[in-house]
């Protein structure tokens, strides 16, 4: 099963180069690979663990020290909210405890790959990386990629120069800050983006970023966490033409206490829509308005949070799942609407 993912990687040669075969002396950097599943560990059947993923990575005892752990082994879709908050509350353990670590790595299935690396961004309390990869091809599939993306991925865990970016997705040789990436492409093995501000760097003779670390307050995560936090539903709706008040109906019914819209354009809403919006909020229902179009911003994510008034948001340049992230996490920390908007606009 292994031997199906030994495929040649493009350029792992040229960039082995830059590493010399290491000693008895040598004392490599330590880089943690957490495993969750997805695609990198599909085989069309089963899936491989963590430590068959890294076995099938030719030459990364050159790059690192890597010790593996199995957190789940599920497709991105089955990964809950609580798998978030262990996930999040496990890596601060790690860094708390092991202070030889450079960096962690998380394999994790495309779909929902931003959203886990864009909750890891904001709940990490520490200046050292984590670097989220997986792949788009099944690691039996002709021209699998997920060697090549997780040999980067350790890589750029190991290097230096990713210290103070927070969390990182990283495919086809491309890092992306976790804030910024959204999965393009359905299938293709550049699946990955960041229309407004492109990526941070990439990985092909050696770890470059194009510019320097911006995170001064890197050791303290927006949103603290514990092991008995609880997620407050927070939905998302989609604007289209003629779409009414059924669908926000039903979620101020079912107990949502948030509801991000996914406008057109620049975050427009049906007139129907905009009338059922303003009575969640009378119903003390927290709005973020988001756009569909997948790039650009809606306002300048500030807003309104009267005393008594749930709050009135903006996404700014958030995409919709990634704003409902950021309210969920903001009402686990208060239900003041003021301070809802504190934490939603300050980043």
């Amino acid at each position: 099963m292994i031997r199906a993912c030994l495929v040649p990687l493009a350029g792992v040669a040229a960039f082995l180069a830059a590493f010399p075969v290491a000693s008895a002396q040598d004392t490599l950097p330590a880089v943690h690979v957490i495993a969750t599943g997805g695609t990198i560990s599909n085989t069309g059947g089963n899936r491989l663990t963590g430590d068959e993923l890294v076995k099938s990575v030719p030459g990364i005892e050159r790059v690192a020290r890597v010790t593996v752990e199995q957190f789940t082994n599920v497709a991105s879709g089955s990964i809950t909210q609580t798998n978030w908050r262990d996930l999040a509350l496990r890596i601060n353990e790690l860094y708390r405890t092991r202070a030889e670590l450079r960096g962690i790595v998380v394999t994790h299935g495309t779909d929902t790959m931003e959203e886990t690396a864009y909750f890891l961004d904001v709940t990490v309390a520490s200046c050292r990386p984590v670097i989220v990869t997986g792949a788009m091809r099944q690691a039996t599939a002709i021209g699998a990629d997920g060697p090549a993306n997780l040999f980067d991925a350790i890589s750029t865990a190991a290097s230096p120069s990713a210290e103070g970016r927070g969390t990182m997705v990283l495919l086809n040789d491309e890092i992306f800050a976790a804030r910024d990436v959204t999965k393009i492409h359905t299938t293709r093995p550049d699946a990955f983006g960041a229309p407004t501000r492109g990526p941070l760097g990439d990985v092909t003779r050696r770890v470059e970023f194009y510019h320097p670390a911006p995170r001064a307050t890197c050791g303290q995560p927006q949103f603290a966490l514990t092991p008995t936090t609880v997620f407050p539903r927070v939905d998302i709706v989609y604007a289209y033409l003629g779409a009414d008040s059924v669908i926000v109906q039903a979620l101020v019914d079912a107990g949502a206490k948030g509801i991000v819209v996914a406008g057109a354009g620049a975050g427009a809403t049906t007139p129907a829509q905009s009338a059922a919006l303003r009575r969640a909020r009378e119903r003390g229902v927290a709005i973020v308005t988001a756009s569909r179009t997948g790039s650009g911003s809606v306002g300048s994510g500030g807003g309104r949070g009267q005393q008594g008034q749930a709050p009135q948001l903006n996404a700014g340049d958030l995409t919709p799942q990634k704003a409902r992230i950021r309210l969920m996490l903001a009402l686990t920390q208060s239900t003041d609407p003021g301070e809802v908007v504190r934490l939603f606009t300050e980043r």
